[in-house]
């Protein structure tokens, strides 16, 4: 079961929960039950997972998988415009364009306010003495505020 069915199954059964709850709880006022206060407890936090179920629901989209792509951990994004993320050893050449592609429909808006987002492969390179140099195999821009890949560029040396 995905988590899209899930959630709106949960929600379902979470909202018909709170309606037989608000029932037994007008009954347990009625009748003077002594766990009628308990009843409202239960009874407002069922509805509380089922409104909070349904917001989930609405609010959730699944990330974008492209054929094609391999994982490449993030390893610095300053929240607005720039996105890198590395590269192992062996990373094959295939996989640059549709990891990138990934990386960059993965990317919310959020606090970027419709900045262009620079996404960048990148991976290090020994340069000797214990010391590395990054190597750009690739980049694309993202518009956030259009929701767009707008440019793609590979192999270009280390700024």
């Amino acid at each position: 079961m995905s988590i899209e069915n899930f959630l709106q199954e949960s929600v379902g059964w979470l909202s018909w929960a709170g309606l037989v709850l608000i029932a037994l709880t007008l009954i347990g006022f009625i009748f003077n039950w002594g766990i009628k206060f308990r009843l409202v407890g239960v009874t407002v936090f069922t509805l509380l997972l089922a409104g909070s179920s349904w917001a989930f629901s609405a609010s959730y989209t699944p990330p974008v998988v492209i054929e094609g792509a391999k994982y490449a951990p993030i390893v610095y994004d300053n929240g607005y415009d720039l996105l890198v993320a590395q590269a192992l050893d062996d990373f094959p050449e295939e996989a640059i364009n549709p990891t990138l592609q990934q990386i960059a429909g993965n990317i919310k808006g959020g606090g970027r306010n419709g900045a262009l987002v620079h996404v960048r492969l990148r991976k290090l390179e020994s340069g000797g003495d214990g010391v590395s140099k990054p190597k750009i195999l690739g980049e694309v821009i993202r518009d956030t505020g259009q929701n767009i890949t707008i440019d793609s560029k590979n192999s270009t040396d280390a700024e």
